[in-house]
């Protein structure tokens, strides 16, 4: 190059360094502005008393803080804790078979998994929570999804990529010993058996007597196994087209649902009691489990996450449009643990009742069961893990604002049990009216003609209430004479939220067993053995089958009596996940970068042990197990129980035992795998031979470079 080239090139060199140097302090200037703005709006959260604050506050404070986790924390995890390397082939491509290791589109696998991580968490729990007041929940959610559950499901889907796909319980096993690898893996099945059983409660409470969401909620599955076969046989590859007949046909499912709820004859079809529901929805779970993945479970998944997506998008839109106020108080007077809900005070209960919303175990089932499996490329372990779970959260967020701008009066009317405020409307009105929330007969009449329902008294379970706050945003801004559609809209999106869940868990659920039976029988831990597939679904099905059943015979709807051991079962499996990943970073010579894991498994040991403590050994019938059964035992001695409850009595006071001891198993695992894990880091640390990372050696992908060439 000429000197006088050089002079000239000179400027323009600087002109780019200048611009370059502007962007740069733009791109600050614009995240501190989201920071201050972020900071500002949880402040006005935590510090507002008194007067009604609006929901837009709630909105405003969970992008920002989202915004700012994932931009420089999720980052900061992925690049340097992590070191995610996109030039690796995961097994998704190495151990391609058809059925259920399969490269799939990016999209469609964070499809799959928000599906399958977005169950009742996000939805139920923060709307039993608001017995609380929004304000515990609401800061829960935000912090306990940045610092936690995210960094738990980036961290657990990286672990397994890396390790063929395996399940948590297995890693456990291969890591850290057998002694706590076998607990975990125990530990871990026995969990989800309990977890899928609750899913399947809230549908079945939802659907129950409502032809209108049974129908939406069944016409749902041939859709998903329509556009399966389109993706896959029809139109390879075309998958904006069969998104778009797939999202058209469930929409229109919606409208069906309505001509279904008003035909003479059809209705009587769709019109159930709690029982064949169940067996409807057992039925399912098994299919999911053994059709290849391609059929149902995928597709199902990801057009469910379009009307998930979609649905909350429109709910962030109407109360953007609204700005409505939230009516339930910051803080109620059932913080003190007499919460006609459920029982139990606020520490350690608001943390175990939301569970997928914050920290969930189950999302780590998701991350080391069917995700790896169809993960093309490690650089989008940062968005389906981490942005996955933000989004989830998110979801949390909108159900407490949906929850919440209700009057509290009729909050608790629908949620309330009948067991505790009485069968009769004039019994409740009154029971909560001395509560001081005002709610009347006539409202409640009003209300439920509205929504297209008989009655909308003692709806346990969560979901009746979510919808009825949803519909009431959606009909303020789109228009109130549609509010009986919105309502069955919003109870075909909590269904299809949990019924994704429920179904991708029944198939993880068949890959931990098979994992577990491999050690004994290595043809029973092949994956696509068609024997082993149909043994471990059976089992699988078999065993939250019976859960399932307990719940729907419990007289206060089983919500009650399952819920606070899914979250106590929940939170100690992402305890597991947690102390997994510390063990793992620890032997990979990461100690400097141990808290990342190690912060949220110390909290969530506290809240676990303390809550397993409570419902064991309270002494209060509403919270402890074994105190609630020996009081139903009394009462059925002396004759002094109601007449709906002195035939299933016998089982319900077998099932409050069977809840303590699994409580108790439960925190034994947890604390077995916690000190084999610290056994496991001393002995590293001490220079002491432990067993070698089972991660698989680095293979070049063929993927990657056929992007590049082509």
């Amino acid at each position: 190059m000429r000197l006088c080239d050089l002079y000239y090139c000179q400027p323009l060199l600087f002109n780019s360094k200048r611009l370059n140097y502007m962007n740069k302090n733009i791109k600050t200037m614009l995240w501190i502005a989201v920071a201050l703005l972020g900071a500002f709006a949880v402040a006005g959260i935590a510090l507002n008393r008194g007067e009604s604050i609006n929901a837009l506050w709630l909105i405003t404070a969970a992008v920002c803080v989202y915004a700012i986790a994932y931009r420089f924390y999720a980052a900061w995890i992925a690049a340097k804790v992590l070191v995610i390397d996109e030039t690796r082939a995961t097994p998704a491509e190495r151990l391609d078979n058809g059925r259920d290791f399969v490269p799939t589109n990016k999209w469609v696998v964070f499809g799959h998994h928000f599906a399958a991580i977005a169950g009742p968490g996000p939805l139920i729990g923060p709307t039993l929570a608001a017995q609380f007041g929004y304000l515990p929940g609401t800061l829960w959610i935000l912090i306990g999804a940045v610092l936690g559950g995210a960094v738990q499901d980036m961290v657990t889907l990286f672990f397994s990529t890396r390790r063929n796909g395996r399940s948590l319980g297995q890693m456990a096993r291969d890591e850290i010993g057998v002694v706590g690898g076998s607990a975990a893996l125990i530990g871990t099945f026995l969990i989800m058996i309990i977890l899928i059983a609750v899913l399947g409660l809230v549908v079945v409470n939802a659907m129950k007597h409502s032809p209108w969401a049974t129908s939406t909620v069944a016409a749902t599955i041939p859709i998903a196994m329509l556009v399966g076969v389109y993706m896959r046989n029809i139109r390879p590859g075309r998958v904006l087209e069969a998104s778009i007949i797939g999202v058209v046909l469930l929409l229109l499912s919606v409208g069906l649902g309505g001509w279904v709820d008003h035909h003479e004859t059809l209705r009587s079809l769709f019109d159930h009691d709690g029982l064949p529901l169940a067996y409807g929805i057992i039925l399912y779970g098994f299919a999911a489990a053994v059709l290849p993945v391609w059929l149902l479970l995928a597709p199902r998944d990801y057009l469910s996450t379009f009307m998930k997506l979609g649905t909350i998008m429109l709910l962030a839109i109407a109360i953007v449009i609204l700005r409505p106020d939230m009516h339930m108080p910051a803080v109620t007077q059932f913080v003190d643990g007499t919460g006609p809900i459920f029982g139990g005070k606020l520490f350690p209960f608001v943390f175990i009742t939301i569970a997928c919303g914050a920290i969930s175990g189950f999302h780590a089932l998701i991350a080391s069961g069917t995700t790896p499996k169809l993960l093309g490329n490690e650089r989008d372990i940062r968005m389906i893990g981490y942005g996955g779970m933000l989004l989830e959260s998110f979801v949390a967020i909108m159900a407490m604002i949906a929850a919440t701008v209700l009057e509290p009066g009729v909050f608790f009317a629908i949620n309330s049990p009948a067991g505790v405020v009485g069968k009769e409307a004039v019994d409740a009105i009154a029971k909560i009216n001395s509560w001081g929330f005002a709610v009347t007969v006539e409202q409640m009449q009003q209300l439920a003609s509205d929504m297209g329902e008989s009655t909308l008294f003692s709806r346990t379970g969560g979901a009746p209430s979510l919808a009825v706050g949803m519909a009431s945003i959606f009909g303020s801004a789109f228009g109130k004479e549609l509010l009986a559609l919105w309502y069955h809209f919003a109870i075909m999106f909590e269904a299809i939220f949990i019924l994704t869940t429920l179904d991708a868990g029944t198939r993880v659920g068949r890959f931990m067993l098979q994992d577990l039976l491999g050690n004994f029988n290595k043809k029973l831990g092949e994956t696509s053995y068609t024997p082993s597939v149909i043994l471990t679904s059976s089992i699988v099905v078999a065993g939250w089958g019976y859960f399932l059943y307990i719940g729907v015979i419990d007289p206060n709807g089983g919500v009650n009596i399952l819920w606070p051991l899914f979250g106590i079962a929940n939170q100690m499996l992402a305890a597991i996940a947690l102390c997994v990943a510390t063990g793992i970073l620890v032997k990979s010579g990461k100690l400097k970068y141990a808290w990342v894991t190690g912060m949220p498994l110390i909290w969530l040991v506290t809240i676990t042990t303390s809550a397993a403590y409570e419902k064991i050994f309270s002494a209060d019938v509403r919270v402890g197990f074994f105190a609630a059964a020996n009081d139903m035992a009394a009462k059925l001695a002396a004759g002094t129980l109601p007449t709906d409850k002195v035939a299933v009595a016998p089982q319900l006071i077998f099932n409050q035992h069977l809840d303590a001891y699994l409580t108790m198993f439960f925190v034994v695992v947890l604390w077995v795998v916690i000190l084999d894990m610290v056994r496991l880091c001393l002995r590293y640390l001490g220079g002491k031979p432990v067993l070698k990372l089972s991660e698989v050696p680095h293979e070049p992908s063929r993927l990657v470079e056929n992007w590049v060439r082509d």
